[in-house]
């Protein structure tokens, strides 16, 4: 069976993400979407929150799980069965980084192989940091997030 590991902190998710998702969903038979908690971040929405949203946006996928991890990303993956990692990339500073941690984690296990999927071209600029300036200020969020997510970043930010 074919499994992989879509990793992220999806605080918030945006559609950009829900676009790899569903794109990922067509190619493999499993997709575990991975919410990272992190530890040394200050994330707006908590783990299982995120989880959540992530659940709501994507439940017409039954070929989708999605959970929570901490700690290393191989790890996670040996404890899955999983031996592809599936990364979105929007642009050249996106590959920079995300090669990098693609040759850690193959360094870390040599079973562990990263595939990178470009965004569409409608999400290439979106980004959760994008999102929550917009929101902070009361922006327009329609197209960038799941309509259910769009009054709860609102109320998030005090704009109800």
């Amino acid at each position: 069976m074919s499994t992989v590991i879509y990793p992220g902190s999806f605080d918030p998710c945006t559609n950009g993400h829900l676009d790899i998702i569903r794109r990922a969903s067509k190619i493999f038979e499993k997709v575990i979407v991975a919410v990272l908690c992190n530890s040394s971040k200050a994330p707006l929405f908590s783990a299982e929150e995120r989880v959540q949203f992530i659940k709501d946006a994507a439940k017409d996928l039954p070929n989708v799980e999605i959970t929570s991890f901490s700690g290393l990303l191989v790890d996670f993956a040996k404890k899955n069965n999983a031996k592809i990692v599936i990364k979105g990339l929007r642009a050249v500073s996106d590959f920079e980084y995300e090669f990098q941690m693609a040759l850690t984690n193959h360094n870390l296990c040599r079973e562990c192989e990263t595939i990178f999927i470009p965004a569409s071209a409608e999400y290439m600029f979106l980004s959760s940091s994008i999102v929550k300036e917009i929101a902070s200020y009361d922006g327009d969020l329609t197209g960038l997030v799941p309509p259910d997510l769009v009054p709860v970043l609102r109320h998030r930010f005090g704009f109800c």
